[in-house]
């Protein structure tokens, strides 16, 4: 355990946002997503697992020590559902939330068409798999900066 990190972040996960640079993006799965193959694809190559968390609550372990893009409007990401893409799950809900109360105001996420999700997924940074249950509980953000005074 380390003073002032959140303990459901791991060892693997930790080292793979701090090597992330700005810009780069990672995608938080659920457990339906094939994230294996998924994450071989991507810069890190192999997949990392927060499996006994919901979505929600690994975004909100991330987004505790992960600073979002602001300069892009695509720095956060959900899948949208099929046939109905302005449907909004309460998986997706509940992540809206969480990136809401860690950016002090409201800043929404865009949908991704399913298969153009999985193809930004394959040019990610990395893949977390998380133990979410629920259809659509995949997201993907993308790290922004701190500041010299941060």
């Amino acid at each position: 355990m380390l003073k002032g990190i959140d303990p459901r972040l791991n060892a693997d996960v930790l080292h793979c946002l701090r090597a992330m640079g700005h810009g780069d993006a990672i995608v938080i799965s659920d457990t339906n997503f094939p994230s294996d193959s998924v994450a071989r694809n991507t810069v890190y190559g192999s997949l990392l697992r927060m499996e006994n968390l919901s979505t929600a609550e690994a975004i909100e372990a991330i987004l505790s020590v992960l600073p979002l893009d602001t300069f892009v409007d695509d720095f956060a990401m959900r899948m949208e559902i099929v046939g109905a893409p302005d449907e909004i799950p309460d998986v997706q809900r509940e992540v809206q939330d969480k990136i809401d109360t860690a950016e002090g105001g409201s800043r929404p996420m865009l949908g991704v068409e399913r298969f153009a999700f999985y193809d930004l997924a394959r040019q990610s940074y990395a893949v977390i798999q998380t133990g979410e249950r629920r259809f659509y509980g995949c997201f993907v953000l993308r790290k922004g900066v701190i500041g010299p005074d941060q």
